[in-house]
């Protein structure tokens, strides 16, 4: 038996409880978590904006050590450090074939399978395929990255998500050139990850606005030049600090309508808004065909950051390796299971960057 931290019903606070996980099956791996990130999709998943299969195990951001393989598994073997992959691709459907790998249709199929079972033998599903908020987990072989070389195995658990996203939102989405300006609204763990990879990426003005200002010191750590305190005048304040036009980019880490719209609106004509935020379905976005037209924005939507575990993390790696990024920065608390649903509600009050749950 493990401790979990199990969602038992959608729109309901998380237990923690004692679960039995079976022995790895054929291309299956069991893991021992060191630590798993506190995401703010594991809100979302508790409050019903994103829909899983319940009850669940959560937790989708981690990395540990292989403890067994199933048959047929030869990529990682029992004490390799792996970081959890919450989105696996299959390779074979329509975005795989086309290498957009994050939008692959089978990535969240595992999320229907029975992952393990509570003490009165309750069927639990595994969250977003990999539960990590567990001292142990058994994934599929896909779902397991080995740790680069040089990444302590505790940080590491947050490249499986913040940081991909974040990287990726700069690099692929947004494609942030060197001496371009951007702004990131929301400095959280994503938040901070985008600020950091912003300065890699060369940008010359880092505007980071949230709505908490004891957060300008994260953000400046992370590589903000300027912190705007979010407010009803953020676009008027964000054109002011880049002579009147607005951010070549803005990078909208929150998924709130307003916060969407005031991204937009920062941006200068001909620029590009990325939404990496996940909002509900009732957070509704509106524009006038005229301001479509006269603007001439993009506006995307950004999964994942666009990224490629795989191809990625090496790169991402190199950066931290180099001292280019510090993973430590994102993370504000080292918590335990139990201390995951504080986190949640410091999420809500907009304090800290990232939780970080170390077993």
């Amino acid at each position: 038996m493990v401790r979990a931290a199990v969602l038992p019903a959608a729109d309901s606070p998380l237990e923690i409880a004692d679960i039995e996980l079976p022995a790895p099956g054929p291309g299956q791996v069991r893991i021992r978590l060191a630590a798993a990130g506190v995401c703010h999709s594991d809100l979302s998943l508790t409050n019903g904006t994103m829909k899983v299969p319940v009850p669940a195990v959560l937790g989708h951001e981690g990395a540990g050590t292989v403890i067994s393989v199933g048959e047929g598994v030869t990529h990682v073997t029992p004490g390799d450090g792996v970081i959890l992959n919450w989105a696996p691709s299959c390779g074979s459907c329509h975005p795989c074939t086309l290498g957009e790998v994050w939008l692959c249709t089978d990535a969240l199929k595992g999320a229907a399978n029975i992952h393990a079972r509570t003490a009165d033998g309750t069927e639990l599903h595994p969250g977003l395929n990999v539960a990590a908020f567990a001292e142990e987990t058994v994934v599929a072989a896909n779902c397991v990255i080995p740790v680069p070389e040089g990444i302590p195995l505790t940080e590491a658990a947050l490249l499986g998500c913040a940081v991909l996203t974040g990287y990726g939102a700069i690099h692929h989405s947004a494609k942030v050139r060197e001496g371009e300006t951007v702004a990131v609204y929301g400095v959280g763990g994503v938040g901070l990850a985008t600020l950091q990879s912003a300065r890699i990426a060369g940008a010359s003005t880092i505007i980071a606005v949230d709505v908490s200002p004891e957060k300008e010191e994260l953000a400046r750590a992370a590589g903000a030049t300027e912190f705007v305190l979010a407010s009803e005048t953020t676009a008027k304040d964000i054109r002011k600090l880049t002579g009147g036009q607005g951010v070549d980019v803005a990078v909208e880490c929150v998924g709130r309508a307003v916060t969407i719209r005031t991204a937009w609106e920062s941006t200068r004509r001909g620029g590009r808004t990325t939404v990496v935020g996940i909002g509900g379905k009732d957070q509704q976005v509106t524009f006038n065909a005229l301001e479509l037209f006269h603007w001439g924005r993009t506006l995307v939507g950004c999964v994942y950051g666009n990224s490629n575990p795989e191809a990625d993390l090496p790169v991402i790696a190199e950066h931290v390796r180099a001292g280019r990024f510090d993973l430590s920065a994102l993370v504000t608390e080292h918590i335990g299971l139990d201390g995951i649903p504080a986190a949640f509600e410091n999420m809500i009050a907009g304090k800290g960057g990232r939780a970080l749950v170390v077993f």
